[in-house]
């Protein structure tokens, strides 16, 4: 894991989430930022305690970190970043995206989102600082293509909207979310070709998700 401490001369990508658990959508829409931005890594960064979301089926970090390392152990472009769950308190994106300018000041950051995010960035603490310190790109998640979003929408001042979607793109829409894997284990469904093999048998393992 990555513990923030060193520099960095390249394109990092950020993805942050609860992934509670990880799947096979989070890992291709990391793979599909890299191709087509050119970035040279991407930094997983599991949430502490996200202030805009019901916390009460969250697993413990240390569960979510172990599943994210099962998935992404063969893959030298992923890492994992515990700069939230190491921070008390809520997980604010511009609280992140200060620290990890801090430990890679020479890197250059973009920080994924889906296009169901992208409408409710104004919401979002210091949202016009964060905007002036990374690129945000967003994806089209399955039912929200992007290419329906108008500037409008987004409620931001200009020129914010007009970056923001011209840095949209819509590739593989994966049809997959954490809060469905959670309801088939529990019912006592297959999850096979949801997660990653080595993440559906740490949740078997550990009796996660009331399996």
């Amino acid at each position: 894991m990555n513990n923030t401490t060193k520099g960095s001369t390249s394109k990092i990508g950020i993805l942050g989430g609860t992934f509670n658990p990880v799947h096979l959508g989070h890992l291709i829409l990391a793979q599909n930022a890299i191709e087509r931005y050119e970035l040279s890594r991407i930094l997983f960064v599991p949430c502490a305690n996200p202030p805009h979301k019901d916390n009460s089926s969250l697993l413990s970090a240390t569960h979510r970190i172990a599943m994210l390392q099962a998935a992404t152990e063969d893959d030298p472009r992923f890492e994992i970043s515990d700069v939230e769950t190491a921070r008390k308190g809520p997980s604010y994106t511009v609280d992140t995206i200060s620290e990890l300018k801090a430990a890679y000041p020479d890197a250059s950051f973009y920080f994924i989102i889906g296009s169901d995010t992208l409408t409710e960035l104004h919401l979002w603490k210091d949202i016009y600082r964060l905007l002036t310190m990374c690129t945000f790109i967003t994806f089209s998640r399955y039912g929200f293509d992007v290419r329906t979003i108008t500037p409008e929408s987004l409620h931001l001042d200009a020129p914010w909207p007009e970056r923001l979607l011209k840095e949209a793109a819509t590739l593989h829409m994966i049809d997959i979310s954490s809060s469905e894997i959670r309801h088939r284990v529990a019912e006592g469904m297959s999850i096979r070709y949801l997660v990653p093999q080595a993440v559906g048998m740490y949740i078997t393992e550990h009796h996660l998700y009331g399996g």
